[in-house]
């Protein structure tokens, strides 16, 4: 598709002959052979850009310019002008003046501009001589004459960008500085007709629409053509009226292909809230349609987030179906060989090490996708302490912001809880959104200890790991706690029950006792309230309940 504009004057520019004839244009500098006026004319110089002295210099009257008849105005010469055009355009002397000294030059245009005010001129010539004695008494009458110099004025560039109302640009010119440059500026075109073969007919209308009523008419399926318009034609107050509603549409199942929009046209605003809406509902963005249909660069720039908000599993799911998509349009078959290829280094930004070895097992280790060596790598990184180092990340995401949070369920501790390999469990419940990242443990009653641990949260109705880590603990030997993290947050929802699970391997430690049924978390800055119900977990629990035993605070974020 393509839009046409068709300009309503023929021509934007006066033509040679008709500056030869002595009209007027405003765009052209004035060529100014008398004294120096405000356009800057220099005053006279014996230095290299002076107007050289020609042969005859001493010639007498004979073809001297009668400057009072001719020149009545210093700051207006069009005849002046159009003389200098004419010369130029039909003497054979200067149709190449690149090939001429800076003299020669200079005494070409005073020969012409004179020729151009013939009729003003006093000559004793007669009708026969030739142009080339012509112009030597022409150049021989100016020996006092200033340097004749061309003035540009510095434009002032894109000076609609700062206007923002159709009245403020119409008090100048029309609102868009490309236009400017293409109807007005030295090499504006001559045409009735111009082609411009990369604007949607909606887009420019809309374009249009702005430029003359200050009327803002975009919609979801012309808006990013229309910044794309807004943008090419330099309207930086469209542009932004575009960003603006895409700002108040963005939601989950559109967040990725804006955020390819954005990065393409160089929003980093609109960008950035992409990524932020992205980073708060991951799960529902990966789910939406235009997932598969984002570049790589795109993909690499979500994965590499610490800020996301969903498990590991996901993320590779989720990358195995932009590959599938991306090799069906590199026309590649679905291969694990070629989604390897697909997505290239986007891979290594998979952290396969915050899985659970159940998770690993049943999706990436069968994909195929991963080298043999990686898969067995992973496995003895999940099985094996200490771990060993992994081509992968293993660095938690974290998708939470504001302050970390935890509450204590014990006004009280004693010694000696033992451990023989059953599991410390308690179930808990709260009355709003929150994510556990971690539980403070007790340690060992016998001076400094180390413990391997395995911490566990589960969804209590389905028997669901929700989050777990194979890990350990240094203690010092005192009552205090001590901080056991999980590898991301475990998402709790209000009003169901989970699990809280300890395995620990280690010498008896501390235990509480006089816990609490109910502990409330107020937040300091804002007042909101955390509350916490804890109730017996059936089953083996190593003891822990209620009223005393190991789980003693639960760490948070809201």
């Amino acid at each position: 598709m393509r839009c046409c504009v068709c300009l309503f004057q023929p021509s934007l520019q006066c033509s040679p002959s008709k500056m030869a004839a002595g009209e007027s244009n405003s765009q052209s500098s004035c060529l100014n052979l008398s004294n120096a006026g405000p356009l800057g004319n220099a005053p006279p110089s014996n230095g290299a850009h002076s107007a050289p002295a020609s042969n005859g210099e001493a010639a007498g009257a004979n073809g001297r310019m009668n400057r009072n008849a001719g020149n009545s105005n210093p700051q207006s010469c069009p005849e002046s002008v159009g003389g200098a055009e004419s010369a130029l355009r039909s003497t054979p002397g200067t149709r190449n003046p690149s090939r001429q000294s800076v003299g020669q030059s200079a005494g070409a245009s005073a020969s012409g501009a004179t020729s151009g005010a013939a009729s003003n001129m006093t000559s004793s010539s007669s009708s026969s001589s030739t142009s080339t004695a012509s112009s030597a008494a022409v150049a021989a009458s100016l020996p006092s004459s200033p340097a004749s110099v061309l003035v540009y004025r510095e434009p002032v560039y894109n000076w609609q960008a700062t206007k923002s109302t159709v009245k403020e640009r119409f008090a100048l010119a029309v609102g868009s500085a490309v236009f400017d440059a293409m109807f007005n500026g030295g090499m504006a075109t001559t045409s009735t007709e111009i082609e411009l073969p990369d604007v949607e007919p909606a887009a420019f209308l809309a374009l249009l629409k702005f430029l003359y009523s200050d009327e803002v008419q975009i919609g979801p399926e012309t808006v990013m053509t229309t910044l794309y318009t807004a943008k090419k034609y330099a309207v930086p107050a469209l542009e932004a009226h575009c960003v603006e509603f895409l700002k108040k549409n963005l939601r989950a199942d559109n967040a990725f292909m804006l955020l390819t929009q954005a990065r393409l046209f160089d929003e980093p605003q609109l960008a950035s809230l992409c990524l932020e809406n992205i980073d708060k509902n991951t799960v529902d963005a990966l789910a939406a349609e235009g997932f598969t249909d984002i570049d790589l660069d795109t993909l690499m720039a979500v994965l590499e987030r610490d800020t996301l908000g969903v498990r590991e599993v996901c993320l590779f799911g989720a990358a195995v179906r932009w590959a599938e998509a991306e090799a069906q349009r590199q026309q590649l078959q679905p291969t694990p060989e070629n989604k390897r290829r697909v997505l290239g280094k986007a891979l290594s930004l998979i952290r396969f090490p915050l899985m659970t070895i159940e998770e690993f097992a049943a999706g990436p280790a069968q994909s195929g996708i991963l080298a043999d060596r990686e898969v067995v790598s992973l496995f003895l990184h999940f099985t094996v302490n200490p771990k060993p180092h992994v081509e992968f990340i293993d660095r938690p995401r974290c998708c939470l912001r504001g302050k970390e949070c935890s509450i204590t369920r014990f006004s009280q501790v004693e010694s000696r809880w033992g451990y023989s390999g059953t599991s410390d469990r308690i179930r808990f419940s709260v009355n709003r959104r929150i994510f556990v990242v971690g539980f403070g443990l007790y340690g060992s009653i016998h001076g400094p200890t180390d413990y391997q641990v395995n911490i566990q949260i589960i969804h209590t109705d389905s028997n669901t790991v929700l989050g777990q880590n194979d890990t350990g603990f240094s203690c010092d030997g005192t009552a205090s706690t001590f901080r056991v993290m999980f590898k991301e947050p475990v998402e709790i929802l209000p009003s169901v029950n989970y699990i809280a699970c300890t395995t620990l391997k280690g010498p008896d430690s501390h235990y509480g006792t006089k816990g609490m049924r109910k502990v409330t978390h107020e937040a300091p800055t804002t007042g909101t309230k955390t509350c916490f119900t804890f109730c017996y977990a059936a089953g083996n629990n190593n003891g822990t309940s209620v009223e005393d035993g190991q789980i003693p605070e639960v760490i948070f974020y809201t």
